[in-house]
């Protein structure tokens, strides 16, 4: 075994007590991943950010679309985490409820560390529409979608819940994509705002 291969094996053990080799791999390549873009990064840059060797990598993640396949499927599983924390922690009022989401949104797409949403930035980067990452991140959308319309269909007296769910996906979908070029500054701040007008229109059709 060589220096360095001895060196990445010492670190691969030490790290073992508290973060796997495959956590480790995973969490550096998503870091990577959000910070430069999946194109510009590569295998061999993940490889030495994480310490690993690359038979490691190679050996949880067949390919690197396997394993942006994996980052992905991990940033689905936080942000559904999160969106459900906001749901146990939030008033239980549909209206209130429906803002306390939209607020976190706007939050977090105004925070210093955003750099657009994974998602949206995985279908920008693979042209095909049957790249794994991008089905992950149909996925995502879809599942936003059925979100909001489980808030919509609780706010009584809304005469077309399927047209308001449309438009406040269109809302979500703007205040992520108009965050990453206009910062804290962007239209996200009136999020909330927005959608009460689009709440407030459907109530009085």
């Amino acid at each position: 075994m060589s220096p360095s291969s001895k060196a990445r094996a010492g670190s691969e053990a030490a790290a073992a007590p508290t973060e796997s080799v495959r956590d480790r791999i995973l969490n550096t390549a998503r870091e990577l991943f959000y910070k430069e873009g999946v194109r510009a990064v590569g295998v061999d840059t993940v490889v030495a950010e994480s310490g690993v060797a690359k038979t490691s990598l190679y050996r949880w993640f067949p390919s690197k679309d396997a394993l942006i396949v994996a980052v992905l499927e991990q940033e689905q599983k936080d942000r559904w985490a999160g969106w459900d924390r906001t749901a146990a922690s939030s008033d239980p009022e549909p209206r209130a409820r429906l803002r306390a989401h939209l607020t976190g949104i706007a939050r977090y797409v105004s925070s210093s560390h955003f750099r657009g949403c994974p998602f949206m930035n995985v279908t920008a980067a693979f042209s095909d529409p049957e790249h794994p990452a991008r089905l992950v991140a149909n996925e995502v959308m879809y599942e936003l979608r059925r979100r909001l319309r489980g808030l919509v269909d609780n706010i009584q007296g809304v005469k077309d819940p399927e047209e308001l769910t449309e438009q406040l996906l269109l809302l979500v979908d703007g205040a992520f994509s108009a965050a990453q070029c206009l910062g804290k500054n962007g239209p996200q701040q009136f999020l909330v705002a927005a959608a009460d007008a689009l709440v407030d229109a459907q109530l009085k059709k």
